[in-house]
């Protein structure tokens, strides 16, 4: 299983959230592009950059991602407040391996699609739950819109995965939503990238199971809890 650090970018700083609340900020880092060459030269193979300020509405942190990108020579996605193709174009001129499509997927599902189609293999759908019902807008608001009936919306589309995050799981450390990422993985042709309650190996061998191939890891990463044998950014039991 590939294992792929967070850089969730707040403020021009690295930081992690409990449950994506700004009000639960446990780590706070001051440099995210030396975080970044940090997991680089520790074996990565892949980051999961996300603006959240922009995600949120709060502001942009362009300038720091930008720099990220720089730094990552091609070995990052990118996700958080995109809003169509120039915003997806400019990522990947500036060196993005895969952008990272959330609310967007929701609110414009014909521009997902122009977007798949005009970059294929390169569009993750991020599909954040919270307790069943699919979440966007930085896990703000609820979407009209069944997993199912967005499984199979996807389905025909050249993405290059599923980001699925458990959002009530997420940050807290405290074990990963199985039965969310076997339901996403036995729907979708889809490779699926999971998220959101990671505090240990046990739990990354539950993903495997379950049908992940991929896991974004954050805060078990940065707090220690986690520290998986590495060869080129795989995690092996």
């Amino acid at each position: 299983m590939q294992v792929i650090p967070a850089i969730d970018v707040r403020g021009g700083a690295c930081v992690q959230l409990v449950g994506g609340d700004y009000e639960a900020e446990r780590v706070r880092l001051p440099d995210p592009v030396a975080v970044a060459g940090r997991w680089l030269d520790a074996g990565y193979r892949l980051l999961h950059v996300v603006d959240l300020d922009a995600a949120t509405g709060r502001g942009e942190n362009s300038a720091t991602i930008a720099a990220i990108l720089k730094r990552a020579a091609g070995r990052a996605q990118v996700g958080g407040g995109l809003r169509g193709r120039t915003d997806a174009a400019r990522w990947l001129a500036l060196g993005a391996a895969r952008v990272v499509v959330g609310s967007l997927a929701f609110d414009a599902p014909e521009v997902l699609a122009w977007l798949a189609w005009e970059f294929p293999g390169k569009v993750v759908v991020a599909t954040d739950v919270r307790d069943d019902a699919l979440v966007a807008g930085g896990w703000t608001r609820a979407v009209d819109e069944t997993l199912n009936e967005a499984l199979a919306r996807f389905e025909d589309l050249p993405l290059a995965a599923l980001l699925v995050t458990a959002v009530h799981r997420e940050g807290r450390m405290e074990g990963v939503d199985e039965k969310l990422v076997a339901r996403v993985a036995g729907g979708s042709r889809h490779p699926v990238i999971a998220s959101g309650g990671i505090g240990s190996e046990e739990d990354l061998l539950t993903l495997a199971r379950a049908g992940a191939t991929a896991a974004v890891v954050g805060m078990a990463l940065y707090l220690g809890r986690l520290a998986p044998s590495l060869s080129r950014g795989e995690w092996r039991p």
